[in-house]
């Protein structure tokens, strides 16, 4: 099945050396180009290609506002980024716009294809120079940071609890019916797996928890 390509960039020579490239490639087929951010925006409407190759600085409307309009206008039509910049500002206002992929001018042509055709399969890409974390953040796929206090058992819990509640060694271990001992034993293993280094770090980190209220 042939990707249909939209080619939008300012700079007649990218643009034109960008149409002959492709047009060497089976199954790839570019159906128009555009100048700057409005026609590309137009021609994602009118031609409804698979894959539009978006610069960012171009006159007029840029291509992450035009990116933007293309995600709204026409959801359909995956937009791939190919660009000088490569500053994580720049990639994550993109990918916020909605592009799909990220690339960097002077990647090769297998790169471009395979780029292509990641984007068209639905699929997002980054080129290299640009990090995999920085796409991941922008499009609010970077898992949350893990919660230490999971990493406590139900007995680890109960004893940070009563810690952040403001109880010393002895009243927790009348409290759990334990030994001093075995209190302090958890709170050291405790302090470890919470990465704080006594009793006041462990006892605010669980208060901003919600414990010990």
């Amino acid at each position: 099945m042939t990707i249909r390509v939209v080619l939008a960039d300012d700079h007649p020579v990218v643009r034109d050396g960008l149409e002959v490239l492709l047009g060497s490639v089976d199954g790839i087929s570019v159906v128009g180009v555009a100048e700057n951010g409005s026609e590309a925006v137009r021609a994602a409407v009118t031609l409804k290609p698979d894959v539009l190759v978006m610069d960012i600085h171009m006159p007029g409307v840029d291509g992450v506002a035009a990116t933007q309009e293309i995600a709204r206008a026409a959801p359909s039509v995956g937009v791939l980024m190919l660009t000088m910049l490569d500053d994580d500002e720049t990639v994550r206002a993109a990918v916020r716009a909605g592009a799909a992929g990220y690339l960097l001018k002077g990647s090769s042509q297998q790169q471009i294809v395979r780029a292509i055709q990641a984007v068209a399969a639905g699929d997002s890409i980054l080129g290299s120079g640009v990090a995999r974390q920085v796409l991941d953040a922008a499009s609010g796929r970077v898992s949350a940071p893990p919660d230490p206090l999971e990493a406590l058992t139900p007995r680890e819990r109960q004893i940070l609890e009563l810690l952040a509640g403001g109880s010393s060694t002895t009243m927790m271990a009348s409290r759990l019916a334990l030994t001093t001992k075995t209190v302090n034993n958890n709170l050291s293993v405790i302090f470890g797996k919470l990465g704080v280094a006594n009793r006041t770090e462990a006892a605010l980190l669980a208060r901003r928890a919600g414990l010990g209220g």
